[in-house]
């Protein structure tokens, strides 16, 4: 292909990164081998030394991961990527790259709660503290830093209630300070939303949810500028996160349709927040296609569309949303999304039951929370699935 800048994003999302083998093949090879063999021993030399570039082993050198990684890094309009075995690992990747013991980092009360964890427990045993901010309260950021601050740390829409943060905003208050800001951009993809564009430093993905987008495999991702992917993958290289070169051929082929998808099962998104929004025994629906939703003009600037994640409250506590989950017979319950499929799940007791209560309160999981990440089927029939369980509360 010539320069990524040439072609439109649909075109990318086909024919980026692919590098044809002696063969010419038309599909993307799959590189199922664990080293690659030298000419000579100054080649090898000159490979492990990364004077020559080129694949060593596939810990951190394949090429079939390489294509899916110069695809993904075209489509974020991203300098380089740097693949990784899961959408956690890659985050773990990162802050071990980026930031040492004393640092600190400010990140959203609406993170995803495995995120949360990372953060919030796990990364101060290294001494690395967090300090949890509201999503949309761009003061709340300044105010929480410090002269060891490193990061902003933020997911935009946040999991599961869909607030958006400012990312434009918060980049200028981050980098008037010399700080990074790391935009999860699982929710939306580069479809929707391209964080670079708008100032951010670096794009995290969990790779497995909208961009395989039929729950086949796991993946990770981290694009932005060579000089700080660089770092995650001297992490990635000697601690071994890797991405596996199947995992990365499936992805490849599930970049092929993500934006056909992503329109579509944003738009079927759209239709079930309203019927939701006018149903008796549902109290709330967080969507940001709705203007009914607070950052609904922000949402329109930022993205291109609501995007294929809606949540919300039915009147009642846990036993009321744990009646509909029961009742469905049509959509999964589980709590990955981004599926053809559409999922249902109960965020407090699933995707941030591991949180504390208090840390559920103050990111606005509630107990009466419901999230619906919405697939492929016709809307009528996931409403009627619902119906089947909001009628009987």
């Amino acid at each position: 292909m010539r320069h990524s800048q040439d072609y439109s994003i649909e075109t990318l999302a086909v024919r980026a990164g692919q590098e044809r083998s002696q063969f010419n093949e038309h599909s993307e090879a799959l590189y199922l081998t664990s080293s690659f063999v030298f000419t000579s021993a100054a080649q090898a030399a000159a490979r492990f030394s990364g004077e020559d570039e080129g694949n060593v082993y596939s810990r951190f050198t394949n090429p079939t991961v390489t294509a899916f990684q110069d695809r993904l890094a075209a489509l974020e309009g991203a300098e380089a990527c740097v693949a990784t075995a899961s959408g956690m690992s890659a985050i773990l990747s990162l802050v071990m790259a980026l930031c040492s013991s004393g640092d600190h980092i400010v990140a959203s009360t609406g993170l995803f709660g495995a995120t949360q964890q990372l953060l919030g427990t796990l990364m101060p045993r290294f001494g690395i503290q967090t300090s949890f901010v509201s999503q949309t309260d761009a003061a709340a950021w300044g105010a929480a830093t410090r002269t060891q601050t490193k990061l902003f740390f933020l997911e935009t829409p946040s999991n599961p209630l869909t607030e958006i943060a400012d990312i434009a905003a918060l980049v200028a208050i981050a980098h008037a300070q010399g700080i990074l800001v790391v935009v999860d951009n699982c929710f939306c993809t580069p479809i929707l939303q391209r964080p670079l564009d708008l100032g951010a430093d670096l794009v995290v993905h969990s790779a497995t949810k909208f961009l395989d987008g039929q729950g086949r495999v796991l993946g990770g991702a981290v694009a932005g500028p060579k000089r700080l992917t660089d770092e995650v993958f001297k992490f990635l290289r000697t601690a071994g996160p890797t991405l596996s070169a199947f995992n990365a051929w499936v992805l490849l082929k599930g970049l092929e349709t993500l934006q056909i998808r992503l329109q579509a099962q944003s738009a079927r998104a759209l239709q079930l927040a309203q019927w939701l929004e006018s149903h008796p025994r549902v109290a709330r629906v967080h969507y940001p296609g709705l203007p009914s939703h607070p950052q609904f003009e922000l949402a329109r600037r930022q993205q291109s569309s609501g995007g294929a994640i809606v949540s919300f409250v039915v009147k009642g506590a846990r036993a009321e949303a744990w009646k509909v989950v029961d009742s469905c017979r049509l959509l999964s319950i589980t709590a990955n999304l981004g599926d053809t499929k559409t999922t249902l799940t109960h965020p407090a007791s699933t995707t941030h039951g591991r949180i504390t209560p208090e840390q559920r309160a103050a990111a606005g999981i509630t107990e009466n929370l419901l999230r619906v990440a919405v697939g492929l089927e016709a809307v009528v029939d996931l409403q009627n699935d619902l119906e089947t369980g909001l009628s009987s509360i």
